[in-house]
């Protein structure tokens, strides 16, 4: 019985005269139709830019971009948006994070099945940085803090890390694109820290990646912001808000969806951004006074303020600073008396005027007011549709 079974299994395995004489007239070459030498399964990763690795879908979510992108920052503020538009094309995102497991999850839904890939990584081990750039054809560095902590430093984290990341990147061999993104007025001769880490930055990454994009964003408008959040918060609790120096330092502030598209215009062009800096700043420029009122406008609050000079400033956000690395316990992040911040401060931060901008990538920034800011009707007190903008208890005929 044993023997019949293999004799029909054999029989089975070898090819009928029947698909034999239909090779002979139309021979199958399967390599050819399937295998990768065909266009479509192809490498299709350019020397070049991104803009042509769009290769099989209309573009959307459930498309394939080609892009396999590690977002380093990616659970942060900007971070969202840059994944959001990243797995709206169909691209791969990697996402290194050192934090607990709910750190990234919102950022999941933001792709098709399977395309959003949270990958656990401690940034001082060059192994595991190497692990999550492995699979990766771009590298976008989003890694900023604005203060220091007891375990990292301004320097560690703004200059150092993305050093580490730009050397690494060269090393791999496979990465046509990398981004970093910086802040608006960085400057070796800063008196802000963060600001001459941020400088650090910039001259160690285009050393080792001259071919790298650096986008350099002024203060960060939306939903999850550090600043006009802040700012609702701390007048609701307190009736008025302290301006640092009058406020009458001028800052151009920019809505974080906009600096998101303008990474994703630099990242899909032919490489025109590649090596080039751009300094992204909103259409408006503000004093931080002007600012101030239009927050209070939103919030349909009248505006309280106390003028702080700067030097009283500075010494009640001083005492943070010196004790963060001589006391054994973790310190209260700094909210709206950072040290650095306000030495910042002092200086108007503003657009240069010969730089590179939104319109050379193509873009037109919003202005602030309107849409950028309407998540500050959370801090109204009856609810959003409570009270009257200011301009609207001036009558027509005010003097």
């Amino acid at each position: 019985m044993q023997a019949v079974a293999r004799r029909l299994g054999q029989k089975s395995l070898s090819p009928s005269p029947s698909i034999s004489s239909l090779k002979s007239i139309y021979p199958l070459n399967y390599d050819h139709y399937y295998g990768a030498e065909h266009p479509r399964y192809g490498s299709t990763v350019a020397t070049k830019g991104i803009g042509h690795l769009v290769r099989k879908g209309t573009g959307g979510r459930s498309s394939v971009s080609g892009i396999v992108a590690t977002v380093f920052g990616a659970t942060g503020f900007l971070g969202r948006y840059v994944v959001q538009q990243l797995a709206k094309m169909g691209s791969q995102v990697l996402v290194p994070f050192r934090g607990s497991e709910d750190s990234h999850r919102h950022l999941k839904l933001m792709g098709d099945l399977g395309q959003i890939v949270p990958m656990k990584y401690n940034p001082r081990d060059e192994s595991s940085v190497k692990a999550v750039m492995a699979k990766a054809n771009v590298v976008v560095n989003l890694i900023g803090k604005d203060y220091e902590t007891r375990n990292y430093s301004f320097e560690e984290v703004n200059h150092h890390m993305a050093e580490q990341l730009a050397t690494i990147a060269k090393e791999h061999g496979g990465i046509v694109r990398f981004l970093q993104v910086s802040c608006l007025g960085s400057s070796a001769s800063s008196p802000s820290r963060l600001l001459r880490a941020k400088a650090a930055a910039e001259e160690a990454v285009m050393r080792e990646m001259p071919e790298a994009t650096i986008l350099k964003s002024a203060a960060l408008v939306g939903t999850e912001d550090r600043l006009l959040n802040r700012w609702a918060e701390f007048a609701k609790k307190y009736s008025f808000l302290p301006l640092i120096g009058g406020g009458s330092t001028r800052i151009q502030p920019v809505y974080v969806v906009d600096v998101a598209a303008a990474i994703i215009a630099a990242l899909k062009d032919d490489g025109a951004s590649m090596g080039k800096v751009y300094e992204l700043g909103g259409p408006e420029i503000f004093t931080v006074r002007e600012l101030a009122e239009l927050m209070f406008e939103t919030i349909r609050e009248y505006p309280r303020y106390v003028t702080l000079p700067v030097p009283i400033a500075k010494a009640m956000a001083m005492p943070r600073d010196i004790l963060v690395n001589k006391v054994p316990f973790p310190l209260p992040n700094p909210e709206i008396f950072n040290l650095d911040q306000i030495i910042a401060q002092t200086s108007d931060t503003l657009v240069s005027e010969n730089a590179l901008t939104f319109n050379d990538l193509g873009l037109m920034p919003h202005k602030l007011k309107g849409y950028p800011i309407e998540f500050l009707a959370c801090y109204r007190k009856g609810g959003p549709q409570f009270g009257s903008t200011i301009s609207e208890k001036v009558s027509a005929d005010w003097p």
